[in-house]
């Protein structure tokens, strides 16, 4: 189920499915420690002896509020005669997440509603030794454990503080939770539970015929009981509704701090845009990692999870917020990649946010030989966007402590890591984690980050440094085209796979291939990249009424049981995106830059209504697939609009 709305501050996010469900809670890493384990935390209404919890039955609206990470959500249960309107945020400042409820009764007499908010915790991502209990000091419900503490607490027209509660055990024969305590309109009052426990809230409320009744609903995180008692005090002085409004006013102020000329791009695409970047912003760390996605439903395919940092991802979100004007939300990303960078230079698969080696799933053994279990082009896009961000920020003092620390030591590592005879990179695995081999993408990374590595040597006037970084560049571009181009099909292989007299190469078309000119390494109109483009568009687009372009050929990641037979894949969002960059560099004139419009327009009609990306759709229905929100995919989003404002405007002139 697709996470419609993450909300966050950098330390604390949550993530909402699409019935408007809490289903991801990380703190105080964001990507580390989810403390839900992607179990809902339902929230219901009880009128006129019926309880309904947001479901199928209610009909949903999720989106946010203009330029901002304030949620805009409307929710209406005809039978119930009921209307919802509900904002949810994360305190910019504080660790507090907060709801308010706007009931609307459609009916001709005066009704009473409660409202239910049941809270299914797993601290630290498990259910051993947690405890719930009801807080009279606070007047609130506690769930703790060890040095994870999270409050609730409520607000109405009565005063502020829990006046009805239930604390119990799930997960056990007998026992599904106290949501089910809930829909009988009464809670036991319960005041204590241990062990795998969850708790559930009521909150009510009289509403007036045709009239409406406001609540409010937080949510404080903290390392100790005195951090959320202190935080619940906070917002009960403060007044919920303020703490809204200034952090509504904050992320308007953040989104809208460049004066930006879109030129003749739609406002369907410029909308994702803005929503682009909030989105970006709530999948990075405080810390600096930035998590490819907190999706924690992918859990349920292999029971490990996208909420790691992947140096790939993350060049490619500080390279796009850097060309945003944002350069200073990727500083502490680059001093993360500093401190994990191995001592031979180079980044493993990926890491946890706190800095320690994450799951690996490439093998350290190939074909009975040791081999380093890496994507060479994680490590190399890593100074590809340093550069980027230098160049946007002019920031030589940030830079200086990094130049021997990351970006001459993991030079050095892609200089020395070369087969001695081709002068390419030596194998590794693909930027799709699949494949064992020298690939194209690989290549153009290597080459992409070897240039970003000379200008910073020229930058600290280390001439003979960048004199051998450029050379090694040029090498490998010389070995693309001797050992990586394929004849027979005039055109760009995605891989080669070394053997005695050369490599073998891979005649299965795929979408990476476009690193090549993407990363400039060769330009668009590059007789042999035209034909490589035309391969890939003809057979890579999707004949389908949902369109849009697959990684490669018989890509079944992801694949659904009823997609049809004949495509070569689920449509990405990255790779589609892909498609219309070749376009805006190939483009010559106002009429050739018309022609990326239509992969950006893709984009747009395939967002979620809330304007979230997945990582790729279903190809028949449209359905988000794989991780919502995917970073990546927003990520791709914004280069791509700035690739093409940047040209309309050089065309302009």
């Amino acid at each position: 189920m697709p996470r419609d709305i993450p909300v966050s501050n950098g330390n604390l996010l949550l993530n909402f499915d699409s019935d408007y469900q809490i289903r991801d809670v990380y703190f105080p890493l964001i990507g580390q420690e989810n403390h839900s384990e992607g179990g809902p935390f339902r929230f219901g209404v009880w009128v006129d002896g019926r309880c309904s919890w947001m479901g199928p039955e209610w009909e949903k609206d999720l989106r946010y509020h203009d330029n901002s990470l304030v949620t805009k959500v409307f929710l209406k249960n005809a039978p119930l005669g009921l209307e919802l309107r509900c904002s949810d945020v994360v305190d910019m400042d504080v660790n507090v997440y907060i709801k308010k409820v706007e009931v609307k009764n459609l009916q001709g007499e005066e009704r009473q509603v409660r409202l239910f908010f049941s809270h299914d915790f797993h601290l630290y991502g498990n259910t051993i030794g947690d405890t719930a209990y009801f807080d009279p000091r606070t007047r609130s419900i506690i769930h703790y454990k060890a040095n994870r503490y999270f409050l609730i607490s409520c607000c109405e027209a009565g005063g502020c503080g829990v006046r009805y509660y239930a604390c119990g055990d799930k997960e056990v024969p007998g026992r599904e939770g106290t949501w089910k305590d809930a829909e009988d309109g009464k809670l036991s009052g319960y005041p204590v539970a241990w062990g795998c426990a969850d708790s559930t809230i009521e909150i009510p409320l009289y509403v007036p015929p045709g009239g409406r009744a406001t609540a409010f609903y937080w949510v404080a995180a903290g390392l100790r009981y005195h951090d959320v008692a202190q935080l619940n005090q906070v917002v009960s002085e403060t007044a919920p509704e303020e703490l809204i409004n200034k952090t509504l006013h904050y992320w308007t102020a953040w989104v809208q701090k460049e004066s930006r000329s879109f030129g003749d791009l739609p406002k369907t695409v410029t909308d994702i845009f803005d929503r682009s970047l909030l989105i970006l912003r709530t999948q990075i760390d405080d810390r600096g990692a930035i998590i490819a996605a907190t999706d924690s439903d992918i859990v349920r395919f292999g029971r490990d999870t996208y909420s790691y940092m992947w140096g790939r991802d993350g060049a490619f979100v500080a390279a796009a917020l850097a060309k945003a004007g944002y350069t200073h939300v990727c500083m502490k990303f680059f001093d993360f990649c500093s401190r994990v960078l191995s001592e031979e230079g180079y980044l493993y698969q990926h890491y946890n946010p706190d800095e320690s080696l994450a799951s690996n799933w490439h093998p350290w053994l190939v074909d009975g030989k040791a081999v380093i279990p890496i994507q060479e082009d994680s490590t190399a896009l890593i100074l590809w966007a340093l550069w980027i961000h230098y160049q946007y920020s002019k920031d030589i003092e940030f830079i200086k402590p990094l130049y021997k620390e990351l970006i001459q030591k993991a030079a050095d590592f892609l200089v020395s890591h070369r087969d001695p005879e081709t002068l390419l990179p030596i194998s590794s695995f693909d930027l799709w984690e699949e494949r064992y081999g020298v690939h194209s993408f690989t290549v153009a990374a290597v080459i992409a980050g070897l240039r970003a590595a000379a200008n910073f040597a020229r930058l600290f006037q280390d001439t003979s440094l960048a004199e051998i970084y450029d050379t090694a560049a040029d090498q490998m571009g010389k070995g693309l085209v001797e050992h990586l181009y394929h004849t027979g099909l005039n055109r760009y292989a995605r891989s080669g796979y070394r053997k005695d007299n050369g490599y073998e190469l891979d005649e299965v078309i795929d979408i990476s291939i476009l690193g090549l000119t993407t990363l400039g390494v060769l330009i668009p109109q590059d007789p042999r990249m035209i034909e490589t483009m035309k391969a890939i568009r003809r057979q890579l687009w999707l004949n389908t009424p949902v369109g849009g372009c697959a990684r490669y050929q018989n890509d079944i990641y992801q694949r659904e049981d009823d997609s049809p037979e004949d495509i070569p894949g689920n449509p990405w969002f990255i790779s589609t995106l892909w498609l219309g960059e070749y376009f805006i560099d190939r483009a010559e004139n106002l009429q050739e830059l018309h022609e990326a419009l239509p992969y950006l327009e893709w984009c747009a009609k395939n967002a979620l209504p809330s304007g979230v990306l997945a990582e790729q759709v279903h190809p028949a229905s449209g359905y988000p697939l794989s991780v919502s929100p995917l970073t990546w995919s927003h990520s791709a989003f914004v280069w791509t609009v700035l690739r093409y404002t940047e040209k309309f405007n050089s065309l302009q002139n």
